[in-house]
């Protein structure tokens, strides 16, 4: 890489770090130290709930910073009042899309490839009646989903309210997981079934 273009990367890398811990504030979260943005994310937060960044969290939302490319920036968001985001320290994500009506914790140390989905939540009411207007929060489906420490999730799979997958799991590309994964299991497939285990 040639002078110029090194110093044009050391400006983008400043601006994206000045400019992602000043739009994570703004949006009130709760931002730890040393973290490392790749572009900017998406940010939204409800009302009166809480999105918390632990220290040293890498968030790469350009396709320029991570070998796969990413679909979109990473998108953190919370859906409702009193929703819990939390990111464990050390962890990176990929151009991941993070949804939270209730609760969606990350530990410490883990790796969320390019493109993954998280959610906790239906979004849309189970009775077929005005679904897609529905606003009756108790009447859409919602259940906390955790990621516990040391979990790798490989690229664009789907991780569904409801589930815990425990320490030092894998899941594999494209997976969607449906129900909790033991502790240092692999897993993949649609829906994720256990494949073997993390030595």
């Amino acid at each position: 890489m040639n002078i110029f273009l090194r110093i044009i990367n050391k400006i983008r890398m400043l601006y994206w770090q000045v400019m992602g811990y000043g739009l994570a504030r703004m949006h009130g979260v709760v931002i730890g130290k040393g973290c490392k943005f790749y572009g900017l994310p998406i940010i939204s937060r409800a009302k009166n709930s809480h999105i918390v960044i632990g220290d040293r969290v890498v968030l790469c939302s350009d396709s320029r910073y991570t070998a796969l490319g990413v679909n979109h920036p990473v998108i953190l968001r919370t859906l409702r009042e009193g929703a819990e985001l939390n990111i464990g320290d050390d962890s990176g994500l990929s151009g991941s899309s993070i949804c939270a009506a209730v609760n969606i914790t990350i530990g410490k140390k883990s790796l969320i490839g390019a493109n993954v989905l998280l959610f906790d939540t239906d979004f849309h009411a189970k009775s077929p009646v005005n679904r897609r207007y529905c606003r009756e929060m108790e009447k859409i489906a919602t259940k906390p989903l955790v990621v516990e420490d040391n979990v790798f999730i490989g690229a664009n799979s789907i991780i569904t309210k409801g589930v815990n997958i425990g320490c030092n799991s894998i899941v594999g590309a494209g997976s969607v997981v449906v129900k909790a994964v033991a502790e240092s299991k692999i897993v993949a497939g649609n829906p994720a079934k256990e494949i073997g285990n993390v030595s």
